[in-house]
């Protein structure tokens, strides 16, 4: 399988390397749309080798062209192909309309889509919009892009998914849905978080050939999160050297929250893992996993010579929202220790006076942790807002509250106060209970034995997201359960 470049751009600067390569490298941009046409046709023939049909949907801009250049190619090899187009080829201008022209010259012929026409192909082409688009779809594009996912046909789309935000992975209003999306030039970021993973399909990438240095010139800030190689442990080592994490939470109700934060901390590698919950639960935590050392507590007070113990503190899980978890919660932000700050913690915290939250910020350390819906308290934001640019967002957590903020979901964001990690690691089979309070756990395991705040959140994410990849390749998506990662998170975190 490809690997994909690291690095994530913006329309903007999309545009900008676009701009280098045409006005300081004097590469056409006819030169630019043969290549990604010739890119997008060779991966048609790679995946459908049999095919022998080929329906291309064109719109307007430039990204019609590299679908009449694929038509072109499609027609030279032999294929049938009919070519639908959006609007009439007499509107297309520069280099779209040159593409058009290559392809009449091929003998191609083109008709105008109607609403309800049958699609009969064995490939559709998806060359109805490029990065350009910011606005809902409407009209005809709109019957094009459902006429496209109504039909049994596999589609590859060109450059993005037809009606895909290219910054941000939302759908406007309605997006074709591809089996492959071949994109050119730079990793477009809104391919790999949001609403994408349900539209892209496989994410082929081709360089068109860009000059390495043309990409030195247009930096970017967000990235994918890479694995790393954890570090051999010194023979002699302590436990103590592995450092103590501290969870706090499993108010009444909710004692396999805290249960499965504090193992998954043991099983990434932390020396000494402490419980911190309602007295009645200590008893159950002891006999169902003996490593853990378990504490009934009823206040801060008796919280204190816990905190003073450990070096890293998960608060949280399972928590509830009474005056118990308001007062440990803060507790834990006045001992400035380092904090994993999760759940229900979050929605205290969104509560409380901002003179706490200040306290959030640096040089105290901590990793925040919401899904959308926690993510929508803490900025006092409707979830809707929150999905429309999960970029946006999780920088605004990050500035708000300081440290690392990290927005989970399909290509989970992981953000510092210079930069966005992007990590593409898991499945659907996560969106079930428990999910979050493990994720908590391994990013405190890691910070326990030393991993800066950034890579612990950044490797935390990517393994827990990892090891619900091995745990499904085993038994499938469907009835994927938290504890299930548990074997997998000590064989990632040894290899």
């Amino acid at each position: 399988m490809q690997t994909l470049p690291p690095t994530l751009y913006n329309t903007a600067q999309i545009q900008e390397l676009e701009q280098r390569l045409i006005h300081q490298r004097g590469i056409s941009g006819f030169a630019l749309m043969t290549k990604a046409g010739a890119a997008v046709f060779a991966q048609l023939h790679k995946k459908w080798r049999h095919a022998r049909t080929v329906a291309v949907f064109c719109g307007a801009g430039n990204n019609a062209g590299d679908g009449y250049i694929a038509a072109a190619l499609a027609l030279s090899a032999g294929l049938s192909v009919d070519v639908y187009a959006l609007v009439s080829p007499d509107v297309l201008k520069g280099d779209a309309l040159t593409a058009y022209q290559h392809y009449r010259a091929a003998h191609g012929s083109v008709s105008t889509f109607s609403l309800g026409q049958p699609i009969n192909a064995d490939v559709i082409v998806d060359a109805l919009f490029g990065t350009g688009l910011d606005r809902p779809v409407t009209g005809q594009y709109l019957a094009a892009i459902q006429a496209i996912n109504d039909s049994a046909s596999p589609v590859i789309s060109v450059d993005l998914p037809s009606g895909l935000n290219a910054n941000t992975g939302t759908v406007l209003a309605a997006a074709v849905k591809a089996d492959c999306t071949v994109t050119f030039i730079g990793l477009k970021r809104g391919l790999l978080t949001g609403e994408a993973a349900e539209y892209c399909g496989d994410i082929i990438y081709a360089s068109l050939d860009v000059p390495e240095e043309v990409f030195q010139d247009v930096q970017s800030t967000v990235y994918r999160v890479l694995p790393k190689t954890f570090p051999r442990r010194d023979r002699c080592i302590h436990k103590s050297k592995n450092g103590h994490v501290l969870v706090i939470g499993g108010d009444r109700g909710y004692i396999g929250a805290v249960m499965l934060a504090s193992e998954a901390a043991l099983r990434v590698g932390a020396g000494l893992v402490s419980v911190a919950t309602r007295k009645e639960h200590t008893g159950f935590i002891s006999v169902h996993r003996p490593e853990l050392m378990c504490h009934g507590v009823d206040n801060a007070e008796q919280l204190t010579s816990l905190l003073e113990k450990a070096n890293v503190v998960v608060i949280g899980p399972g928590l509830g929202q009474s005056h118990w978890a308001k007062e440990l919660l803060l507790a834990v932000i006045h001992s400035r220790k380092v904090s994993v700050i999760d759940a229900d913690a979050l929605n205290i915290l969104a509560k409380i006076p901002a003179a706490h939250n200040n306290l959030l910020l640096t040089p105290y350390r901590s990793i925040l942790t919401p899904h959308v819906g926690e993510a929508a308290r803490l900025m006092n934001l409707p979830i809707a807002k929150i999905k429309e640019d999960r970029f946006t967002v999780v920088a605004n957590v990050q500035k708000k509250y300081g440290g690392i903020a990290i927005l989970k979901g399909a290509g989970t964001l992981i953000a510092t106060a210079d930069d966005i990690g992007v990590s593409t690691s898991g499945n659907p089979g996560m969106a079930s209970g428990g999910m979050g309070d493990a994720l908590c756990g391994v990013i405190a395991g890691l910070l326990a034995q030393g991993f800066s705040l950034k890579d612990a959140a950044q490797q935390g994410v990517y393994i827990h997201g990892k090891a619900a990849d091995m745990a499904a390749m085993q038994d499938g998506e469907r009835g994927l359960l938290a504890s299930d990662l548990m074997p997998h998170l000590r064989r990632l975190v040894n290899h």
